[in-house]
């Protein structure tokens, strides 16, 4: 599965990706999982399978729905599992929402 999260600048979430990454590994799950600037979103488009928002960004959720337009399932973060890095429940989020969707 490939996991991209977006945030503000792309730096913030970067803590959250490798406790992800990490996640992912323990589980022997071999996921994609990368963090990129919101703005770069559409440039991305079809190379993902899941798409989290941080939560300081929650507000792009609409303009973001529109330039994915159905081709990949969006959540915003856990905002309580964001602030604490608990990348195993972010992991969680994202495997959900994917099976949720049927990707």
């Amino acid at each position: 599965m490939r996991i991209m999260l977006a945030c503000a600048a792309g730096m913030s979430t970067s803590l959250v990706v490798s406790k992800m990454q990490e996640a992912a590994k323990n589980q022997g799950k071999d996921y994609k999982i990368w963090a990129i600037e919101q703005g770069q979103i559409q440039d991305e488009l079809g190379n993902f399978d899941v798409l989290l928002l941080g939560p300081q960004v929650r507000h792009i959720m609409r303009k973001v729905q529109k330039i994915v337009d159905g081709k990949a399932p969006i959540a915003v973060i856990d905002a309580v599992a964001y602030g604490r890095c608990d990348g195993a429940a972010v992991l969680a989020q994202a495997e959900k929402l994917a099976e949720e969707s049927g990707k």
